[in-house]
């Protein structure tokens, strides 16, 4: 089976994610960025939330299993 790469922001962790986001928010804040640049920063913005999204669901179903196991 081939292994699919992990690209440099899905090795990240959910705190570095959240302060890439913040500053890609700041970037975005400024008056003097292109259109391109923003469109640019915009969508790696998009991309890192999705995976801290997935990051939180991902916890959020292993805490469940770990409730489940414990009432058993």
């Amino acid at each position: 089976m081939i292994e699919k790469k992990k690209s440099f922001t899905e090795t990240k962790s959910f705190e570095e994610k959240l302060k890439n986001a913040k500053e890609i928010l700041e970037k975005l804040s400024d008056p003097s960025i292109t259109l391109k640049n923003a469109m640019k920063e915009y969508k790696t913005g998009v991309s890192i939330l999705n995976e801290a999204t997935k990051m939180i669901e991902d916890a959020k179903l292993e805490y469940e299993k770990l409730q489940i196991n414990d009432e058993e």
